[in-house]
């Protein structure tokens, strides 16, 4: 048995525990639902430290989402309705069976080929009507549309050069402008996001996470204002009685 194997089995037994008649009290309340919120901040904790470096964070946070996984198994377990076996029984022969260029005969000389041979081996399984079919709705729109753009291009539906997709930004920022023009609200609302999907899609085309953009340029700003705040401290004011002159001069 490797270590791996047996660190793992231990964690399946913790949970077992805190589950148990005997165990902890929350624990043994929580079911696949309620642990849902949970969970996501575990998730966003993981991208937090990733985004900075901290590698003794992400070592803790992966160790959380695993606590999560098992969980959401034993719990599963408990209902009858599957094991944490069956799970990683599972991933094991999806792995194998959707990387026919590493298990198989089929060729996959760069990333993009290898992704395209999981997407068309997983829409075989699932028998989906659409390529786009298995995006989660709930999904963050920036990332669910990224993942949209990226599923139509591994079907073959992209633009050949950056330039098409820059083309494509200013005439959708143009068609804003004339929305905007004609005072309908609903019609400026729906060319923002025609504005903002052609942005994704010039992030996917330049291999750019637009989610993970976004949220470090929210983190910027976040930091930049906090700076602004804290010279506005000590010039003894605050921003309510700052001009905007003021606060774009210690911005700047």
């Amino acid at each position: 048995m490797s270590d791996t194997t047996g660190k793992f089995e231990e964690l399946v037994n913790i949970v077992q525990r805190l589950r148990a008649p005997d165990g902890c009290p929350w624990d043994r309340e929580q079911t696949n639902a309620s642990l849902l919120p949970y969970f996501l901040e575990e998730a966003y904790e993981m991208i937090e430290s990733v985004d900075n470096e901290n590698w003794s964070e992400l070592k803790e946070e992966v160790g959380d989402l695993l606590l999560h996984a098992v969980l959401q198994a034993v719990i599963a377990a408990e209902n009858d309705h599957f094991t944490i076996e069956g799970s990683i029984k599972n991933i094991n022969e999806k792995l194998v069976r959707r990387h026919p260029h590493v298990f198989g005969d089929a060729q996959a000389d760069a990333a993009f080929h290898a992704k395209q041979n999981w997407e068309v081996a997983k829409h075989e399984e699932k028998n989906r009507k659409s390529r786009l079919d298995g995006v989660p709705v709930t999904l963050p729109a920036l990332i669910r549309a990224q993942r949209l753009q990226q599923k139509a291009s591994y079907a073959g539906f992209d633009w050949d050069k950056v330039e098409e997709v820059w083309a494509k930004i200013h005439e959708e920022i143009q068609e804003l402008k004339e929305a905007q023009s004609n005072n309908s609200k609903k019609h400026v609302e729906e060319e923002i996001g025609d504005v903002l999907f052609a942005v994704v899609n010039l992030a996917r085309f330049l291999d750019i996470p637009a989610e993970d953009a976004l949220r470090k340029t929210n983190k910027k700003f976040t930091t930049r204002f906090a700076q602004v705040e804290e010279e506005l401290k000590k010039r003894g004011k605050n921003v309510e009685d700052s001009s905007l002159e003021e606060m774009d001069e210690i911005w700047n």
